[in-house]
C-alpha cells in the first residue's frame, strides 16, 4: 500500500511537471476520494439494490442464519444483517463499512447446493473480510485508483487541449513530456495490477482466516470445489461488485477471468490442503 501511494503521487508529479498543470493532483486527489468514501458509506445499500438482494429470514433460511450467528461470536464480531440473492448460481459476499455496520449476502443457490459444513467454510471466509476490514482497504484502494484516473484524465485534455507548454521553464521539458506521454499510457495498466495483487492477496488471507474460525479446511476446500464446478450463469452480477464474491461471478469469461481481483480456485485449494 505504501508503494501503491508512492507509485501515485511520483505519477501526479511527473504528469503536473510535464504538462504544467501542478493543482491536477489535489484536485484529482479531492474529487476521487469524496467520491470513493461516499461509496464507502452507502456501499453496502448500493451493492444490496445492484444484485437484487432481499432480507434473509431466520425461519427460511435457517443454516445460513444460525452459522452466521455462530461464527460471528467466534470471530468476536456483531452478528452482520443477512440477505440473499434469488440465483441458482453459487456465490456470496461480505460487504460494510466496518464490523459493526456489515452484511452477509448469498444466493439460493449456494445454500441449496452445500451442506453446513461446506456453508460455515464460505461464511467464515466472509466474516474473515469483516474482521480484516477488507472493504476499508479497499476503499483506499478505490481512491488511489480514482486519483489516477482523474489525474490521466485532466492531462490528457491539457496536452490536446490546453495548448503548448512553457518551454522556457527547463532544458528537459522535452525529456518530462515524453515520460509524461508513456505515463499516461502504462500508469493505468500498473495500478490495475497493484489493485489486482492486493486484491488477491486479501482472498488467501481470508481463506486462512476462515479456517482459524472453522479449525477445518475440508470445508471451504469442499465449498470451493463445489462453486468452481458449477457452471449456473449469474445473471445478478455486475463487474462494479464482482471483486465482493468469495469467487469471480464472471467464470467461463476469458477477459473478465484475466483481469479478475480473485486468484485462481485451484491455487486457494492448494494453499488451503496445504493447512490440513
Amino acid at each position: 500500500m505504501a508503494l501503491f501511494v508512492i507509485f501515485i503521487v511520483a505519477v501526479g508529479y511527473v504528469l503536473s511537471y510535464s504538462f504544467d498543470s501542478q493543482y491536477f493532483l489535489p484536485i484529482a486527489i479531492v474529487y476521487s476520494g469524496a467520491s470513493a468514501f461516499g461509496s464507502y458509506f452507502l456501499g453496502d445499500k448500493i451493492v444490496l439494490a445492484l444484485n437484487k438482494a432481499i432480507p434473509a429470514t431466520r425461519k427460511k433460511y435457517f443454516d445460513f442464519y444460525t452459522v452466521t450467528e455462530n461464527l460471528a461470536m467466534v470471530a468476536k464480531i456483531p452478528i452482520p444483517k443477512i440477505y440473499v440473492i434469488e440465483s441458482d448460481s453459487m456465490n456470496a459476499f461480505a460487504t460494510g463499512r466496518n464490523p459493526e455496520h456489515a452484511v452477509v449476502c448469498a444466493t439460493t443457490g449456494l445454500l441449496n447446493k452445500l451442506n453446513r459444513t461446506e456453508l460455515e467454510g464460505v461464511i467464515a471466509h466472509e466474516l474473515s473480510h469483516i474482521k480484516n476490514y477488507d472493504i476499508l482497504l479497499m476503499t483506499v484502494v478505490s481512491v488511489l485508483i480514482g486519483t489516477l484516473s482523474i489525474l490521466i484524465n485532466l492531462t490528457s485534455r491539457r496536452m490536446f487541449w490546453g495548448g503548448d507548454r512553457d518551454n522556457d521553464r527547463n532544458d528537459n521539458s522535452g525529456i518530462f513530456a515524453i515520460v509524461g506521454i508513456i505515463m499516461i499510457i502504462f500508469a493505468p495498466l500498473i495500478a490495475q495490477l497493484i489493485q489486482l495483487a492486493i486484491s488477491r492477496r486479501r482472498e488467501y488471507f481470508a481463506d486462512a482466516s476462515s479456517v482459524s474460525f472453522t479449525r477445518q479446511p475440508s470445508g471451504l476446500i469442499s465449498a470451493l470445489k463445489k462453486i468452481s464446478a458449477d457452471t449456473t450463469p449469474f445473471k445478478e452480477a455486475s463487474t462494479a461488485t464482482a471483486s465482493l464474491y468469495i469467487s469471480n461471478p464472471f467464470k467461463g469469461k476469458k477477459l473478465a477471468s484475466m483481469f479478475s481481483t480473485h486468484p485462481p480456485i485451484t491455487d486457494r485449494i492448494k494453499a488451503l490442503e496445504a493447512m490440513m
